[in-house]
């Protein structure tokens, strides 16, 4: 059955993608961002302007005859801007949309949170829904908060906390790798067995289809990551061997690079870098989600999407 779907954020990385998508699945897709975007126009996507999130939303227009909201929107990790710029546009801004959902009698909505509201950036165990959430900066907390204000809403909810999420076009932690990885030197990773579990694009829009109109994913927070996690040494060798390079890892002891990495200052970049944060999927496996692409194929794919639009690009 077709449905009429808001997605806010929708000309971003993740929310692009989930409206072409929906459109190309049938749906009719309304988008709401602060730009348009050419190949969501060219997908037959809606397009309405998103205002600015820190500031009172009118989201009536938005949510005129929508049946499902698809939440993107919101600050993403930033430097240099205070903890409550994501308290207004995180938590508060989901609070004023879900509250307009109640009253605009939404039948379901997708919130699109963060395995940082639960874990922050590193865990030494896998993490599961079950475990006690333990966010860690101001915007782990914004998106933990906002998660809180959806479940008291009374608005029929699917809450899902991605980790790290790659593809073409990627930007943030993956951005940094890709830079790493592309770096014309030895590299000194080769020791470095910390595993972290990545998210394919692709597949958490597969997440976000399985969750569209199932019942079992009513009212549930699920985990979504790729089924096998991926050691930093084997990522970063994946990533040099996909654009045609040899892996050229030292293995240089991870606490020798970590002592470096602190001594800069950078104590965040070591939990991203050097620590594990392994997850699981699998309730969200349970209710239909099955997902395609497995990481080590779905990075050099990303790598190879991104050689070719730098050559097309050249032309």
């Amino acid at each position: 059955m077709a449905l009429r779907i808001l997605v806010t954020g929708s000309s971003g990385f993740i929310g692009s993608a989930v409206a072409s998508a929906l459109a190309n699945a049938g749906h009719v897709v309304r988008g709401a961002s602060r730009r348009r975007s050419a190949p969501l126009d060219a997908a037959g996507v809606e397009w309405m302007e998103l205002p600015d999130l820190e500031s009172t939303v009118d989201w009536s227009p938005l949510l005129d005859s929508i049946d499902t909201v698809i939440h993107l929107a919101a600050i993403a990790h930033r430097s240099h801007i205070d903890s409550g710029q994501y308290a207004r546009a995180n938590r508060l801004a989901t609070a004023n949309l879900v509250q307009a959902c109640a009253r605009h009698q939404i039948k379901h909505l997708i919130f699109m949170s963060s395995i940082s509201a639960q874990a922050g950036s590193a865990a030494d165990h896998v993490i599961t829904e079950q475990d006690e959430p333990w966010p860690i900066t101001a915007y782990d907390r914004a998106k933990l908060a906002a998660e809180e204000e959806i479940r008291r809403a009374g608005v029929p909810f699917t809450i899902l906390r991605p980790v790290i999420v790659y593809g073409p076009g990627a930007k943030a932690n993956i951005a940094m790798m890709i830079r790493i990885a592309a770096l014309p030197v030895p590299l000194p990773f080769g020791s470095f067995k910390n595993r972290r579990s990545l998210l394919s694009i692709d597949n958490l829009v597969q997440a976000v289809m399985v969750c569209l109109d199932n019942p079992r994913a009513i009212n549930r927070t699920f985990i979504v990551c790729d089924p096998e996690p991926i050691t930093l040494a084997d990522m970063i060798a994946t990533l040099r061997e996909a654009a045609g390079r040899p892996p050229n890892l030292i293995p240089v002891p991870p606490l020798a690079v970590r002592a470096l990495v602190i001594a800069a200052g950078r104590h965040s970049l070591w939990d991203r870098i050097g620590r594990e944060l392994v997850a699981s999927s699998a309730d969200l496996q349970k209710v239909g989600w099955c997902p395609r692409v497995a990481t080590r194929e779905g990075l050099r794919a990303m790598i190879q999407a991104t050689i070719s639009q730098s050559q097309g690009s050249s032309r």
